[in-house]
């Protein structure tokens, strides 16, 4: 039971300490980018060398050092993808009201080549181990991928809980992928079948004949028994996120603090043409006083075509008059005998 309760405590330290240094370090993200590419391709190499050397020892220490290669292997790879560096050929948001048939298209392609390059691990972890005495850097590895593949297509079908606030911005885009439900149709069995496994692997740690063997059992058995439980914070109200709020603090203390936008400040700009320009009517204002200013001159033209025809039709009975005047005064000369 010793060999047994010491697992545990490691695989828990080692599940809790290595998530959120995964997240620390992904939060560093935007300004060591480079570095942490570099890290992170070194730390999958060298994890894979050290799970192949450990598949030839059996004792505790090649146990211990297989399981955690392993897991600090799977350490790289999801770094890869909370970066935002391996996703998939379509990395966006779900697009709203798509049909079931295309929302399932959609997340895949969203997640499509780090999918792959789990699948690709396990089965180059595979390889480099076959034939070895120490399986358990491959049997980890499998383990992950199943309870994985599990958590990922529970979240899309609908989970109560979904624990998406830790994460990172670079892949915020999954979380419209993700669906809020009381319960769905996959749930139950997925948490049954992790129980059950996590029990079987905890009685075949019991009955193991060997320290080794014991050992092997008990790490598998821990391992896929956080599976389950990680299954059921799914479902369950429970702030689980906060074990790991050191590491997104931590992050934001090294990005320094916010950055404060400057206040927008009114900007003076110059009308062309002055005051002027800016009380110059506008075309249609324009339009209707010129029509104005044509009909007024019309009716000006009209008032003064009317008045010079008054004008001469009064002059001529004066112009007659003054003939006839001075008509008769000529006879009244030519009778009196003076000449005109």
């Amino acid at each position: 039971m010793g060999t047994f309760a010491i697992a545990v405590f490691y695989v828990l330290f080692l599940w809790w300490f290595s998530t959120g240094t995964v997240l620390l370090l992904v939060g560093l993200s935007s300004r060591h980018e480079v570095s942490l590419k570099v890290g992170a391709a070194a730390l999958f190499v060298a994890s894979l060398v050290g799970v192949a050397a450990s598949s030839q020892e059996t004792s505790t220490s090649g146990a211990y050092c297989s399981f955690t290669c392993a897991i600090l292997l799977w350490g790289a790879l999801e770094i890869s993808l909370l970066a935002g560096w391996i996703t998939g050929p379509r990395p966006e948001c779900c697009p709203h009201g798509c049909a079931a048939a295309d929302r399932i298209w959609f997340a895949l392609q969203a997640i499509a080549y780090h999918e792959l390059a789990l699948v690709v691990t396990v089965g180059l972890v595979f390889a480099v181990t076959a034939g070895a005495p120490n399986q358990l850097g491959w049997w980890t590895l499998a383990a992950l991928l199943v309870l994985r593949q599990s958590a990922k297509i529970n979240l899309f079908l609908g989970v109560r809980t979904l624990n998406d606030e830790l994460l990172p911005a670079q892949v915020s885009f999954l979380r419209s992928y993700f669906a809020c439900k009381p319960m769905n149709v996959l749930f139950p069995f997925s948490v049954t079948l992790a129980t059950a496994a996590a029990a079987f692997l905890a009685v075949a740690a019991i009955d193991a004949a060997s320290d080794f063997e014991a050992l092997t059992y008990s790490l598998l058995a821990a391992l896929v028994a956080l599976g389950a439980l990680e299954h059921w914070f799914m479902v369950l109200p429970l702030p689980v996120v906060d074990l790991w709020r050191w590491s997104v603090r931590a992050s934001s203390t090294q990005n320094g603090p916010p950055v404060t936008e400057p206040i927008a400040k009114p900007n003076l700009s110059v009308i062309p043409g002055g005051a002027a320009a800016a009380k110059r009517p506008a075309p249609a204002k324009s339009a209707a006083f010129l029509a104005r200013q044509r009909l007024e001159e019309q009716f000006r033209q009209a008032y003064r075509e009317s008045q010079g025809t008054a004008g001469v039709v009064q002059l001529a009975p004066n112009i007659s008059g003054v003939a006839e005047q001075n008509s008769a005064i000529g006879i009244n000369r030519t009778t009196d005998g003076r000449a005109s």
